[in-house]
């Protein structure tokens, strides 16, 4: 079975170059790399930069991902923003990890179970989120999620995702904090920032179980490069016959 996972800080959907406001770009963006699971960062929710949309809603009734998962972290004067799951599959077991550092912005990661069917079920653990931007505080914050329930009880065999922005201006955190709990990434140096002209890759989608990326990229065009300061980080993974 094969399924395609897209991570995307989508920037509360204001255009990284002419600051404006235009969901349709993301909307346009997601629906030209047609994602099985897509993962969100920076989703408005109430807010009056974005209309007050529910942001999650708007691009999950546009792309007819009729599974989703939205997680408030930042509180803003009126409405918040955090990270998103939407998904073709059910998603079930939705939790949320606290990955807050003292006197740093509030940060969580948001943790589903989702259920893929081809010839029979297939239960996958995927996990988004948004890293801090203190070199020290991204390494906590991943130590504290493999430490989580969440992760601990994960079964080796059972394939596990763990997409989002992770902030990674040095290219290390998969070496340091990734690589030693057994996950692997799919694909080498992917540059997703800033979307006009990528020079870093600061998006990233590690995975581990029984589970094989088969092709890895980022979104690139016109419309891309303008939708959001970030651009989408694409991969195809193929889920093996039990």
């Amino acid at each position: 079975m094969q399924f395609r996972v897209i991570t995307y800080n989508i920037h509360k959907g204001i255009g990284g170059v002419d600051r404006l406001y235009r969901p349709e770009r993301i909307i346009n963006t997601l629906e030209r790399y047609q994602g099985d699971i897509v993962v969100m960062q920076e989703v408005d929710n109430d807010v009056p930069r974005s209309r007050h949309h529910r942001q999650v809603d708007e691009i999950g009734d546009s792309l007819g991902l009729r599974h989703r998962a939205y997680q408030q972290n930042i509180k803003l004067k009126r409405g918040h923003y955090g990270n998103a799951i939407l998904s073709r599959f059910p998603l079930t077991h939705i939790e949320n990890i606290d990955l807050t550092i003292p006197l740093k912005k509030r940060r969580r990661a948001l943790a589903a179970r989702c259920q893929l069917k081809d010839k029979q079920w297939h239960s996958m653990l995927i996990i988004t989120c948004h890293l801090g931007l203190a070199g020290f505080e991204r390494l906590i914050q991943l130590q504290k999620l493999h430490d989580s329930p969440v992760v601990k009880r994960v079964h080796h065999d059972t394939p596990v995702i763990i997409a989002g922005d992770y902030n990674d201006v040095w290219g290390t955190l998969g070496k340091q904090a990734m690589l030693p709990h057994g996950f692997l990434p799919v694909g080498q140096k992917i540059n997703t920032f800033p979307a006009i002209m990528p020079v870093r890759q600061l998006d990233h989608i590690y995975y581990r179980g029984k589970l094989e990326c088969v092709h890895s990229y980022a979104g690139h065009s016109d419309l891309v490069r303008q939708a959001s300061d970030h651009l989408p980080l694409i991969a195809d993974f193929e889920l093996p016959e039990a």
